[in-house]
């Protein structure tokens, strides 16, 4: 069967490999798409700390099982909640499991589904429904992003909110946000493509470019700051912004992943006592409800700006890693 397998640093090939066979517990899953997520991005450059070639890439997807399991039967349409804990360690036991101290995850631990067929545990699987398309399956993983960083910081409707970077996190969050009731909403983003695209989704969109964030918080929270401040950018400009924009004892939530060490000006959120809250994947209830608010918002699916063959993988790659693209959400279909 046809993979996508990371060879190395900046380094990938589509290749013949062996069809899985699935374990006890375990099923065959035929994979339809497949998505490129930020990690995938990390493990491609090599920076990732745990991912190790050669490695099948992959994630976020889509597909049908192959053969009848114990829960699912033959021709079913899924996708998978790819993270797996230990069950023994202090987070688990405490009903954190998904901050296990070893967690681990389909697509940089073990083989994941950029390819033809991957082999999963069943218990891990969410039925979709025949109704659900392809590509808004595969976004079903970057949507539990979205909604475990809304609910996990306790965000209540009502509360105002600025999401700082526009990418796919970004605009998922935002969508998830006014779905749970969040009518004064604002993202600040640089790329002019993708202040495009989020503005023809509805949103409220500023550039960064030259951003006065007093005016901005003047004009959307009469100056007092906003309830809630995402960080989907992880960049160090932003990360200098992030307590000036938030209100006292207001929210501030770490979606993106810093890939260099970040100073934050500590006094400026001693002064209004900020709190910071940093958030790494979903809980279980996170990816039940991101499959429903899937079914309910089609919307999802317009952050899918390219559909590649697999043999366009390097091209996919090379559309999210250069600038000015306007590629969004990059699959494969199998």
């Amino acid at each position: 069967m046809k993979a996508i397998v990371y060879k190395g640093p900046k380094m990938l090939e589509v290749v013949e490999i062996d069809k899985p066979i699935p374990k006890e517990g375990q099923v065959l899953v035929k994979v339809n798409r497949a998505g490129i997520c930020g990690g995938d991005l990390g493990i491609y450059k090599g920076t990732h700390p745990r991912a190790k070639a050669p490695l099948v890439f992959g994630h976020e997807f889509s597909g049908v099982v192959e053969e009848d399991g114990k829960i699912f039967k033959k021709g079913t349409k899924v996708t998978v909640n790819p993270i797996y804990s230990c069950g023994d360690c202090v987070p688990c036991n405490s009903g954190d499991q998904h901050v296990c101290n070893t967690l681990r995850l389909v697509g940089i631990d073990r083989d994941g589904a950029m390819s033809e067929y991957v082999v999963v545990d069943e218990n891990k699987l969410y039925e979709l429904g025949d109704e659900m398309s392809d590509e808004l399956g595969a976004l079903i993983e970057p949507i539990a992003v979205a909604v475990h960083s809304v609910r996990e910081p306790g965000y209540k409707p009502g509360d105002n909110a600025v999401v700082f970077g526009g990418g796919p996190i970004g605009l998922a969050i935002a969508f998830v946000l006014k779905k749970f009731g969040c009518t004064n909403l604002t993202i600040i983003e640089a790329d002019d493509k993708r202040i495009a695209m989020g503005k023809d989704f509805g949103f409220d969109l500023r550039d960064a470019k030259g951003l006065d964030l007093e005016a901005l918080k003047a004009e959307k929270t009469g100056g007092n700051g906003f309830d809630f401040v995402f960080d989907c950018a992880g960049v160090e400009p932003v990360a200098a912004q992030l307590i000036k924009a938030s209100k006292v004892r207001g929210k501030i939530v770490i979606v993106a992943g810093y890939k260099t060490p970040t100073m934050f000006p500590v006094n400026e959120g001693m002064f209004k006592e900020v709190a910071f809250e940093f958030v790494r994947v979903y809980r279980d209830k996170d990816y039940e409800i991101a499959v429903e608010l899937a079914k309910d918002e089609p919307m999802f699916e317009k952050l899918v700006t390219h559909v590649l063959p697999v043999e366009q993988a390097q091209e996919g790659f090379d559309l999210l890693l250069t600038p000015g693209t306007g590629a969004m959400k990059v699959l494969f279909k199998f």
